[in-house]
């Protein structure tokens, strides 16, 4: 499994990938976890989309894609301040230039069966690897993002606690809660999987890949 970094001047050149991560989030936001999504044509996309963000995708061997992740500057519009404000204590964020939102995340399963010591799923492990090298190499020492509870436990499973931002709220059908992570040296060390490992992009950014 490898980690593509599409940068947005490479949205085009990715179009086939982009289009499956679009469909995954649909699949995953829409049909598993039923959230109030907007779906066409089989594909969840939003307003965040046309703000330029960097994706991540997990993508198998055989060219699917496994995970993905979308990453925006917190100096520009963010999910958390302009739609989910409740879940910050402030309703605003303490924004500076090291900080990068991340949003999106999601993983599908039912592609690969690796999962890292038994417990947390390679795809969700290499995508946080590939999000903390991204976040270091691009000059990000702090990433915040908007999930669950359900999530809040995976992040604190793979030995990346989040630190909450505000009180966890009832959003449509989950609870909702804002946290802030480390983008570090020791944090990416934590959750590298076994065979993750760093290669240069022609580009000059930075894609892992693990076995």
């Amino acid at each position: 499994m490898r980690i593509l970094t599409i940068p947005p001047h490479h949205h085009r050149r990715h179009r086939r990938f982009l289009t499956q991560m679009h469909r995954l989030r649909a699949a995953v936001f829409g049909d598993r976890l039923e959230w109030d999504v907007s779906i066409v044509a089989g594909k969840e996309r939003d307003h965040y989309d046309d703000f330029k963000p960097t994706y991540l995708l997990a993508i198998t061997k055989s060219g699917l894609v496994a995970g993905c992740v979308r990453l925006l500057p917190a100096c520009g519009p963010t999910m958390l301040e302009q739609t989910f404000p409740q879940l910050l204590k402030t309703g605003s964020l303490a924004v500076h230039p090291g900080m990068v939102e991340s949003s999106r995340f999601c993983v599908d399963t039912s592609l690969v069966s690796g999962r890292e010591g038994g417990q947390l799923h390679l795809a969700t492990l290499t995508l946080f690897a590939g999000i903390i090298e991204w976040s270091i190499a691009n000059g990000y020492s702090e990433i915040v993002t908007a999930t669950d509870l359900r999530f809040e436990r995976i992040l604190k499973r793979a030995g990346w606690p989040m630190h909450r931002l505000g009180e966890a709220s009832s959003i449509g059908n989950t609870i909702a809660v804002a946290g802030s992570l480390p983008a570090d040296r020791v944090s990416f060390e934590r959750v590298c999987p076994q065979g993750y490992h760093s290669i240069p992009q022609l580009d000059g950014a930075r894609i892992g890949s693990a076995a």
